[in-house]
């Protein structure tokens, strides 16, 4: 018997909110979320061999997690949770857990309306935005930003969706 498949990302989606109506184009019963991940990890080059949570959360939840975490007022679009470095905490064998995140579905809802864009499009940025942070991507210097929203942009044209960077 062929043991688990090490080229595919472990992938756990908790849907925590009755937020989700408020983006009538995504499908959160789908296989899309293990797409858009799959193509952050393939932009990123990186071959996975783990596993990732991402929880979509309401605004009390999202509000609460960025005021702890971050110190920040209010909810967020996205926060990532990055878990334990390669070759730290984990036992030798185990699958790696590159973290979690957690997206505020009425702010993504607020922010594609307020951007022009298809909700869905808008979800996909974020999980693909997270993803990159969870590898390691920051945007904190303008070199580091330029470089992680130029690889977004390549990651987002391979699913089908336009430049998020473009305004309107």
């Amino acid at each position: 018997m062929a043991g688990p498949d090490r080229s595919a990302i472990e992938l756990d989606v908790q849907l925590a909110t009755n937020a989700a109506g408020l983006l009538p184009d995504a499908d959160f019963e789908s296989p899309d979320f293990q797409a858009w991940v799959t193509a952050a990890f393939a932009g990123a080059g990186v071959e996975p061999d783990g596993g990732l949570t991402i929880r979509l959360v309401g605004l009390e939840e999202g509000t609460a997690l960025n005021e702890t975490w971050r110190r920040k007022t209010g909810p967020t679009n996205v926060l990532a949770f990055p878990g334990p470095t390669p070759g730290g905490a984990l036992p030798p064998g185990l699958p790696r857990e590159y973290g979690d995140l957690v997206i505020c579905l009425p702010i993504v809802a607020r922010e594609a309306a307020e951007q022009g864009k298809k909700s869905c499009d808008h979800l996909t940025h974020l999980v693909v935005h997270g993803t990159l942070h969870l590898l390691g991507y920051t945007h904190d210097a303008e070199v580091d930003a330029a470089r992680m929203e130029a690889l977004e942009t390549r990651v987002l044209a391979a699913l089908g969706i336009a430049d998020p960077y473009v305004t309107k």
